[in-house]
């Protein structure tokens, strides 16, 4: 394990498997998980997500549910592989692990991404431009700073009623009032670019900084500590360097963690800087 600081913020980067790591993780004591966990088969990660099954997935989320503070969020950003012309569904099997382990199903949230990326054929089926990102939390969420980036059409008066169970309509509480900004509150389905550069992308399945910095923003504060169990080439802790959190992060492979350790400690001396 290394430990270094960045102003009052710690980092823990730990090379190892997250199952015997997290057991020395103090229950309720992160706020935030943001990960992006092995993909079925779809990326070999030299050789370590060979062994990615239900019963690992199973154990991590329960793991996740620990550790984390009563209402705390984990971020659970995955995809299903394709065989013999199905889905595998292994996300949603995920999703209802988690419900059954304590987490409430908070909101599922789409990343829409600007390719496709699929590996299935286009003869057969449209292309997947897509990928969820589940949003569990421990009881009642604590901390949420909606991030207001989506073009408004400038003045607006608001219309409109909410639809009852019986069908009829009854106006919002807010029905008139008048409504004068050039950005409203962004939906659930993100749509962020992929890292498509190489010399951006040092992981298989890398996720943009963007999508970790704008879930780190929405679901912590400042001081708050994230936890990444599979910190790959080092996206979140890099976040969170740049964003004044504290981080955990572990890693199994010793490449990516040596990837993530220098690509962390250069966002953090330039926070140190800034």
């Amino acid at each position: 394990m290394e430990t270094t600081m960045s102003r009052r913020n710690t980092f823990e980067l730990i090379r190892g498997d997250c199952l015997d790591v997290m057991e020395s993780i103090p229950d309720g004591s992160i706020g935030l998980t943001v990960t992006s966990p092995p993909y079925d088969n779809l990326r070999s990660y030299n050789g370590v997500g060979d062994a990615w099954c239900e019963t690992v997935w199973a154990s991590v989320i329960q793991g996740l549910f620990r550790v984390t503070k009563p209402g705390g969020v984990v971020v659970w950003i995955v995809n299903d592989a394709t065989i013999k012309g199905s889905e595998t569904g292994t996300s949603f099997r995920q999703a209802l692990h988690a419900m059954d382990c304590g987490f409430n199903l908070h909101d599922t949230m789409i990343w829409e991404k600007q390719t496709f990326t699929d590996t299935g054929s286009l003869k057969v089926r449209y292309g997947g431009v897509s990928e969820y990102m589940f949003v569990f939390s421990k009881g009642r969420v604590a901390t949420f700073n909606p991030l207001k980036d989506r073009p408004t059409k400038g003045k607006t008066t608001k219309s409109g009623g909410i639809r009852q169970r019986d069908g009829s309509t009854v106006p919002q509480s807010s029905l008139g009032k008048i409504y004068d900004a050039a950005f409203a509150q962004r939906f659930n389905v993100w749509r962020i670019n992929t890292e498509c550069s190489n010399t951006k992308r040092s992981h298989p399945a890398q996720f943009p900084e963007q999508i970790a910095s704008d879930h780190i923003v929405s679901w912590s504060g400042t001081g708050d500590t994230v936890f990444d169990p599979f910190m790959g080439s080092g996206t979140t802790g890099a976040a969170c360097a740049n964003l004044g959190r504290s981080f955990i992060g572990i890693e199994l492979n010793d490449t990516y963690f040596e990837i993530a350790k220098s690509r962390v400690n250069a966002a953090r001396m330039l926070f140190v800087l800034g």
